[in-house]
């Protein structure tokens, strides 16, 4: 048993030995907690003779769970436990719940063969709830009412709770939605994503043999990402785990971020309230970033209220500083990271996959693609799609082409519906077969028509934000909820990208802008292995890189403008930048414009807050290729003097 556990320090030894009761571990970044859970699972089978088929292990994502189970695996083949594996249960919170319905969903009145609505299913039964309630589906969007319907759900909510629509308009239409909605997904025999829980968790309260039955089977619960979780998964371990209370949350509340997906932090933050017995195992050794870069991210989370105190260190040294950056624009931002990452590349021999840049929105993404095209640095934009391969982007875009070119059926037939103007397949079908209009389909020709009338007298980010305004794109995004304002955001990005052009004749401006756009084709997929990687915070959480460059480090860019609403918002932009630092290994940098084009306006903002919480010993500052002895504190008075 020894040798099991050898590789783990005298912190994830403790976690791994106490098997029961209720269990705690924060798991601060980097600190080996995967490592921890698989040991645990081992350890509980190898030394402790638990059953496998006693032990439930839930992650948040199916790749997780893979890999989380072929590392178990590994473990235990080397002890002669290799049948053992294949009865562990492990997985995520849905594909239990859905296990658990296919055996008892007649309990809910449902057939065992109940099949799951996917997102266009329920977008048509939610349409069909607003035609028999007469509501305007062009003033309430569909997606929106899913959006919300999927809010209640999350804290279930049933269509029928008391209380829930006293004096919110919007909130009783949603509920007789929701009511209709719930209603026709059961004469289906279907359910969605989100029922999986929460159906489960009626199954619970309202069958007690059920219940004892899966308290008893899983005896032995561990729950990874515990600060990720919402009220509705919360609320099923409480309901799995009341009998025993072999529960082992691991989680850190310094990386909970996802309050906008209605991730609740107060589930971890209150955990030994809900369960008096529990211990509590800190791992705060770090194995995967410098000393500096753990003092600046110790220093900027330290800021937070609601979090218990740790503070992560590493045994592997200090490392070099930290490089604050300040450029004049998002252009010359870009253009900083592309030029350093191929300075790198050609004197330390990085690959390009060692590289990774971190931005608060989408819509940023834009300019460094840019930069990395023209410098010919590979590049694959991960949890999304590049720039100008998104949906909206190219919706945008088509409307263009169709502009300066009527002959384009293929953009016509892309942009008539978006958003819907009442024309269906067999109006356009006719239009092309006899070229006669129906009453829509005329007063869309005719608004293309004042289009290119309006091209001649304006610069073009002025006529691409015009067209994408009138044409009712702005309204059509905009009543769709979180999503429909990032993609709103990413249309506005392609007017600062028309911004370049605005010194030549917009109907020119236009055609070269395409001829970009047309030479930006997806790298393949052997190219993308050695790529420089794109993305989101939030799509970086449980990543790492050698080197990793943080743009737009600027108040309402990063925190973002809408965290000012409420300190609690505020707290998880700080907890988001936590994350982007703790995801470099050895290099950082973190940049800031003095001006930046976004979303289609110019933008002046001071540096971001959180520059100023790092110790000024931590950090090199830099300005236009020079290294510059200034107090950090300095930037708050504004722009800095270079000459």
């Amino acid at each position: 048993m020894q040798k099991l556990l050898e590789k783990l320090n005298e912190r994830q030894k403790e976690a791994v030995h106490i098997t029961e009761g209720p269990l705690l571990i924060i798991a601060g970044a980097g600190s080996g907690k995967t490592l921890v859970l698989t040991h645990k699972i081992a350890y509980l089978i190898v030394e402790k003779k638990v059953s496998p088929e006693h032990i439930l292990a839930v992650t948040f994502t199916n790749k997780a769970a893979r890999e989380m189970k072929e590392r178990v695996t590994h473990i235990l083949r080397e002890y002669g436990h290799d049948a053992d594996a294949a009865m562990l249960s492990l997985g995520t919170f849905h594909s239990l719940c859905l296990n658990i319905l296919r055996t008892h969903a007649d309990k809910l009145g449902y057939a065992r063969n109940f099949v799951i609505f996917d997102e266009k299913d329920q977008l048509g039964l939610i349409k069909a709830a607003c035609e028999a309630y007469k509501i305007d589906s062009e003033r309430f969007a569909p997606e929106v009412l899913a959006g919300a319907i999927s809010k209640l759900k999350s804290r279930l909510i049933a269509p029928s709770d008391p209380d829930q629509d006293i004096g919110d308009p919007f909130l009783q239409m949603t509920h007789r939605v929701y009511g209709h909605y719930q209603r026709a997904l059961k004469a289906h025999n279907a359910i969605d994503f989100d029922d999986m829980i929460m159906q489960a968790i009626e199954l619970f309260e309202r069958h007690g043999a059920v219940r004892a039955h899966y308290q008893n089977a899983f005896r032995y619960l561990l729950i990874d990402e515990y600060q990720d979780t919402n009220f509705a998964q919360y609320r099923f371990v409480r309901l799995l785990g009341d009998t025993h209370q072999n529960i082992c949350a691991v989680g850190d509340m310094d990386q909970a971020i996802y309050g906008w997906r209605q991730a609740d932090i107060a589930n971890i933050l209150n955990f030994e309230k809900d369960y008096p017995r529990t211990k509590i195992i800190l791992l705060e050794e770090n194995y995967r970033s410098t000393g500096n870069i753990l003092s600046a991210a110790n220093t900027i989370i330290g800021k937070n209220k609601l979090r218990k105190e740790k503070n992560l260190f590493t045994r592997s040294g200090e490392g070099g500083k930290i490089h604050v950056v300040m450029t004049d624009s998002e252009t010359e931002e870009a253009n900083f990271i592309a030029r350093t990452i191929k300075e790198f590349v050609k004197t330390r021999a990085y690959p390009f996959s060692h590289f990774a840049v971190l931005y608060r929105t989408n819509a940023q993404s834009r300019a460094i693609e840019e930069a990395f095209m023209h410098a010919r640095i590979p590049y694959v934009v991960l949890g999304g799609f590049k720039f100008y391969e998104r949906r909206e982007v190219k919706d945008a875009l088509s409307y263009l082409r169709f502009i300066i070119n009527p002959k384009d059926s293929a953009s016509l037939k892309r942009i008539v519906s978006v958003p819907p103007r009442g024309i269906g397949k067999v109006a356009l079908e006719r239009f092309f077969a006899t070229g006669a209009p129906t009453k829509q389909m005329g007063e869309f020709l005719a608004l293309m028509e004042s289009f290119r009338h309006d091209i001649k007298n304006l610069p073009l980010s002025r006529f691409v934000k015009h067209v994408v305004k009138k044409s009712g794109l702005e309204e059509y995004f905009m009543r769709a909820g979180e999503e429909g304002v990032t993609r709103w955001e990413n249309v506005l990005e392609l007017v600062s990208a028309a911004a370049h052009y605005d010194g030549i004749p917009a109907k020119e401006a236009i055609t070269r802008l395409l001829d970009g756009v047309a030479l930006a084709s997806r790298e393949d997929e052997e190219h993308a292995q050695n790529a420089a990687r794109l993305m989101t915070i939030h799509s970086a959480k449980g990543l790492e890189f050698t080197a990793v460059f943080v743009a737009g480090m600027e108040d309402n860019v990063f925190p973002h403008s809408r965290s000012k609403r409420s300190p609690e918002e505020l707290e998880e932009e700080r907890r988001l930048c936590y994350v982007a630092i703790t995801r470099a290994k050895k290099n950082l940098w973190l940049l800031y414009a003095q001006s930046r084009r976004l979303y289609g306006q110019l933008q002046t903002n001071p540096p971001s807050r959180f520059l100023f919480d790092i110790p000024e010993h931590l950090v090199a500052f830099f300005a236009r290729g020079k290294e510059l002895s200034i107090d950090l504190k300095d930037l708050e008075s504004g722009i800095i003097d270079i000459e």
